[in-house]
């Protein structure tokens, strides 16, 4: 992570929809715990002309941030809260407010994948689709009382997921948190698959992407995990007792912005955890 930033806020999307207590304490507390301010932002959406229907959302949308501003401050009296009202449709406005931030963090409506495609108020998938930095989804909470607590980071060997492993260990040291690297891999049906060669060498691929990365780190307890079955499930059973399970995110959404790639947006329906989904660095390939 850059000084530059470093130095950007933790922006939460807030809505009169989403119960939020559980992600206004995310999004505080990790701002707290970055030492950055915490922006929170609320979106308008287009309505009709009606005046009296435009001030009616327009009243809510300061009492939902209103209320998530002074739950903010009660929890971490030190930190620097703004809040803005904007009129936009949420996602392309969040995607906007991502250029500008460390951090995007967002509850869930709990959309099923119909839905996510139709609502003009979809937000989760379409942000972490297209965001500049990375996005967390507070679907379910973290699991505070593991012992040890760890962080969930799903490798690949692409350049996304090195970023994600970037962000993991960062995750990690700041809750004083181990890490688990987990490579999951399918084996196709056309032909035999040597299991052991197999493992033997995802294991080595594992260890060569951390190396550099626990250098930076390296009071993180790491471990490597190469696990064959179905990326989603085995991650979402290894987020069961997680604080978060981090992801990469290849390219930046396509054409509609729901192009967020099948793991990730798998996880968003199934992690028992936050997820975070992290963009490839720039210049890191698509």
């Amino acid at each position: 992570m850059t000084s530059a930033s470093e130095r950007r806020p933790v922006v939460l999307g807030v809505d009169t929809l989403t119960p939020g207590r559980m992600v206004v304490a995310w999004a505080a507390d990790e701002a707290d715990r970055r030492r950055l301010s915490l922006r929170m932002v609320h979106a308008l959406p287009p309505v009709s002309e009606d005046p009296h229907a435009f001030k009616e959302l327009r009243e809510r949308g300061d009492r939902a941030l209103d209320d998530a501003a002074a739950f903010a401050r009660r929890r971490h009296p030190n930190l620097s809260v703004a809040t803005a009202v904007k009129e936009a449709a949420p996602a392309p406005l969040l995607c906007r407010e991502s250029a500008h931030a460390a951090l995007v963090v967002l509850g869930s409506r709990r959309l099923n994948r119909l839905e996510e495609v139709l609502s003009t108020s979809s937000v989760t998938v379409p942000v972490s689709a297209q965001a500049h930095c990375p996005v967390v989804v507070v679907r379910e909470p973290e699991h505070v009382t593991q012992e040890p607590p760890y962080v969930v980071v799903g490798v690949d060997g692409s350049p996304a997921s090195g970023a994600a492993v970037d962000f993991a260990f960062g995750l990690a040291a700041s809750r004083r948190a181990a890490l688990r690297a987990v490579w999951v891999w399918q084996s196709h049906l056309d032909g035999h698959v040597d299991e052991g060669a197999t493992v033997q060498t995802l294991r080595r691929r594992l260890g060569e992407t951390t190396a550099g990365r626990r250098a930076v780190h390296p009071d993180v307890t790491l471990t490597h995990e190469v696990i064959r079955g179905h990326p989603v499930e085995e991650l979402a059973k290894a987020s069961e007792h997680a604080l978060a399970v981090v992801v990469g995110r290849r390219g930046r959404g396509g054409f509609t912005g729901m192009r967020l790639g099948s793991v990730p947006h798998g996880l968003l329906h199934r992690a028992h955890c936050p997820v975070v989904t992290v963009p490839s660095a720039p210049g890191g390939g698509r």
